[in-house]
């Protein structure tokens, strides 16, 4: 069942819910710890393996963790744009497609043989949700685009989009107030 004005419903006015919405911060907070989860994972089974001429996978792993681990504070610190959010589902789903592609038919047994396997697959499953889940209540980046041109050219403030005004940017402005006040006496 939607309310009016919920998260999985845009409000009247074409809106949707702010980026601070709690679904989406508890949602984004998965997501965010099941692509760093991800990230280390890999790493750490990549890192001991980089000498082995043959083998692509720990090289792979590494640049796969980076864009991972970039994707993940671009989560926390962006606004909310699809396009992110289906690039973290993205590389999640290609850590997850490479390790079945790359086992076949033993699949099964090298999750059952390996942790860290385990907790990998666990946690992109765990992320691909969260980021398609984060995808799905998101804006339209056109919306999200002309948000942040509104809050810029009003000047309020409004960093985030959600209506509150960035308190930082209040604390500078009543700083340099004083500032300049006691230097006019």
């Amino acid at each position: 069942m939607c309310e009016r004005g919920s998260v999985t419903e845009p409000l009247d006015s074409g809106e949707y819910a702010g980026r601070d919405a709690p679904r989406k911060r508890l949602l984004r907070s998965v997501a965010v710890q099941a692509a760093a989860l991800t990230a280390a994972v890999h790493l750490l089974w990549a890192w001991p393996r980089l000498g082995d001429p043959p083998d692509p996978r720990p090289y792979a792993f590494l640049l796969g963790a980076a864009v991972t681990v970039a994707v993940a504070v671009a989560t926390l610190r962006a606004d909310e744009y699809r396009r992110l959010y289906a690039l973290g589902a993205g590389t999640l789903l290609a850590f997850l497609v490479g390790f079945l592609g790359w086992h076949g038919g033993s699949a099964q047994s090298a999750l059952a043989g390996d942790p860290l396997a385990i907790v990998a697959v666990g946690a992109e499953v765990v992320g691909i949700v969260a980021f398609l889940a984060l995808y799905r209540f998101a804006p339209p980046t056109s919306a999200v685009v002309e948000r942040q041109n509104n809050s810029e050219t009003n000047g309020d403030g409004e960093a985030s989009g959600d209506g509150e005004t960035n308190r930082d940017d209040v604390a500078v402005d009543e700083r340099t107030t004083a500032d300049n006040e006691g230097e006019s006496s």
